[in-house]
């Protein structure tokens, strides 16, 4: 796991530097919208619902719609002059028994991991929330946004989990449930003696997502058969590579401008790609070169190899005739 915050709890005048993981993870079954008759990927364009227009990102901004339908466009500074809080600070308010806190209020849910240095006070947080069965009630910005939060122990790590404001829990009015509607004796002793007989304790691997199952055994099968759409590149999808293409090569003609001196900002001669006359002419040339080159390198050979022979005959001579005097003597 890879931590996505960095801060610390702070109670009283002890701080306990801590890292924030995510604790859960979402294994939904991811679908992709797609055309039916090619297999081609649905995309959506950002369109001005007035003029038709698609909008590039840069010139979209955040607007908030009143209750009478009325568009406030909000600016960068208008959401700067905005109350946040980005403090690397877990501050502890209270500590509350663990039932007054609605579960329906929690939301999302991190560990939280000390550091070397803040080993023993976390173990001394952990441990007196445990032994008090209170949760600590913090408040604690992630995101820029300060939030209300509670810490509580699970399995001997203190969980972060952030909680839902008042105003976000929707009130349960259903009409059908408003009057004074009881079961009779005789029907709650037998549903009493139901729950009895399916009465046991929650084990989390006993149940299974079988729907994800059932997806991957279908598609599996799929492929196997050979029941796969080889979707075509889309039209426009090779743009940002031609654009990344044009920009390295404009990157490495301005750096051999730039060393081949201020004259070449100036308008001077500098080098460049050649036409194709100049690369005919070039090649020509190197290629007369070359042949020099080697018919020199030839002919000083076969001299040298000549001078070698003649010494060598000139000198068998001498030894021949100094052989021929001492016989005659």
């Amino acid at each position: 796991m890879r931590a996505i915050w960095k801060g610390a709890v702070s109670f009283g005048l002890v701080n306990v530097p801590v890292r924030l993981f995510s604790a859960t993870e979402n294994h939904d079954v991811q679908f992709r919208q797609v055309h039916e008759k090619d297999g081609g990927r649905i995309r959506y364009k950002r369109v001005c619902a007035i003029d038709g227009e698609e909008v590039a990102y840069s010139d979209i901004a955040k607007g908030y719609e009143a209750a009478d339908g009325q568009m406030v466009v909000l600016s960068d500074e208008d959401m700067r002059s905005l109350p946040s809080r980005s403090t690397k600070e877990i501050s502890i308010e209270k500590f509350v028994p663990s039932e007054q806190i609605d579960p329906l209020l929690f939301d999302k849910s991190y560990y939280l991991e000390p550091d070397k240095t803040g080993l023993k006070p976390y173990v001394l947080l952990r441990d007196a929330l445990e032994k008090a069965d209170r949760m600590a009630l913090v408040t604690v910005s992630v995101r820029s946004r300060m939030t209300l939060a509670v810490l509580r122990v699970r399995d001997g790590v203190i969980v972060l989990q952030t909680l839902l404001w008042a105003d976000e829990v929707r009130a349960p009015e259903f009409e059908s449930l408003s009057e004074e509607t009881h079961a009779t004796a005789k029907e709650l002793a037998m549903a009493s003696s139901l729950v009895d007989s399916l009465s046991g304790d929650y084990v989390p691997d006993e149940f299974e997502d079988d729907y994800s199952e059932a997806v991957e055994a279908l598609v599996a099968s799929k492929i196997e058969g050979g029941e796969i759409t080889t979707t075509p590149e889309a039209e426009g999808e090779e743009t940002e590579v031609v654009d990344l293409l044009a920009a390295l090569q404009r990157s490495v003609d301005k750096a051999k401008a730039a060393k081949a001196g201020p004259g070449a900002a100036s308008g001077e001669t500098t080098p460049s790609t050649p036409s194709t006359d100049d690369e005919a002419g070039a090649t020509k040339t190197a290629a007369t070169k070359s042949t020099t080159k080697k018919a020199t390198a030839k002919t000083t050979t076969a001299k040298t190899a000549a001078k070698k022979t003649a010494a060598k005959k000139s000198t068998s001579g001498t030894v021949t005739k100094k052989a021929a005097t001492k016989r005659a003597s």
